[in-house]
């Protein structure tokens, strides 16, 4: 039965990997994700998750470490319409985006309704005391196992060490890139959950601490410019540099067909 049960989640995925430059991604809708993660909890199947969007398939390029924790990864969802258009482009039947924050959000419903014990990592301790807060308004069913500020790096065996002991099934990771994907990747096999995925800055988002940008924004793939409007001296080289980039990577694509 398990054997089974594992069969069944693998399909999809196979079914559904595209390549965008260096990455090998999963086209799966929102509903799609959701379900393959679902059948991978209930037949206690470890999952690694990433999501990638322009930067990250950027800086994967020149990151080796980078490269190898996304490789690493169960489920590869695609964040960020930038990336949506450029697979649609290169000629993959992408159905949609999958934004973090939005399955972040999805699971944690499902986590109430399952009865998942899930664990909160990341972000400053008073925002991911929120985030905690929040949930609890949302759901006040959802069994939160710990959770844990993002500032542990002077001893992260101790970090890992607390999240296996809480008895959590879900984790959720919410640092900077690279930093989330490598220290992921490199505790896996210590964590003692069934799932876990990193967010970025989706805590500072539920708490309140960052607006999100209108549907409309996210829809057109303008997100990233609300994001700069707001953090402007932290965020403007790096869409400077990587929307240009990915840019360049998509049109010599399209020229040069042979090199996808």
């Amino acid at each position: 039965m398990i054997e089974t049960a594992i069969l069944q989640t693998e399909m999809p995925l196979q079914r559904s990997k595209v390549k965008l430059f260096d990455v090998h991604a999963h086209a799966l809708s929102m509903r799609e994700t959701l379900d393959v993660i679902d059948q991978r909890l209930a037949s206690r199947t470890f999952t690694q998750h990433v999501v990638v969007n322009v930067a990250k398939i950027v800086s994967l390029r020149k990151d080796p470490t980078l490269a190898e924790s996304v490789k690493a990864c169960d489920i590869v969802n695609i964040d960020g319409m930038g990336v949506v258009w450029g697979a649609r482009l290169l000629g993959h039947d992408v159905p949609e985006r999958v934004a973090g924050v939005d399955l972040f959000m999805a699971l944690a419903s499902r986590a109430a309704e399952k009865q998942y014990p899930i664990y909160l990592l990341g972000a400053q301790q008073s925002v991911v005391e929120q985030v905690v807060a929040e949930l609890r308004k949302l759901h006040p069913d959802l069994p939160i196992a710990g959770w844990h500020h993002g500032y542990f790096w002077d001893d992260e065996a101790a970090l890992v060490e607390k999240v296996r002991a809480s008895g959590a099934r879900m984790l959720f990771v919410a640092i900077t890139s690279p930093r989330k994907e490598n220290f992921i990747n490199r505790w896996k096999d210590k964590l003692g959950v069934d799932f876990v995925m990193g967010v970025g800055g989706t805590f500072d988002v539920v708490a309140g601490k960052v607006r999100r940008a209108p549907l409309w924004m996210q829809q057109w793939g303008m997100e990233w410019l609300y994001r700069l409007i707001q953090e402007p001296r932290r965020m403007w080289r790096r869409y400077l540099v990587t929307n240009t980039i990915f840019a360049l990577l998509l049109l010599r694509n399209l020229i040069l067909p042979e090199r996808r």
